[in-house]
């Protein structure tokens, strides 16, 4: 199964394809830790792994 609606712009990740990602999950995190971000730019994508 892949995340064919996730779209992604970070074209050196090991799961871009085109735009979207193909990695069966996705984990994305808070830059401060805990579990509220007050707008997109202060969040991470855990999933990411450069080619």
């Amino acid at each position: 199964m892949t995340l064919d609606n996730v779209k992604c712009n970070v074209s050196n990740c090991r799961y871009w394809e085109q735009k979207h990602c193909t990695a069966s999950a996705i984990e994305v995190n808070v830059d401060d830790g805990g579990n509220r971000a007050d707008r997109f730019e202060k969040t991470n994508c855990q999933t990411f792994e450069n080619q």
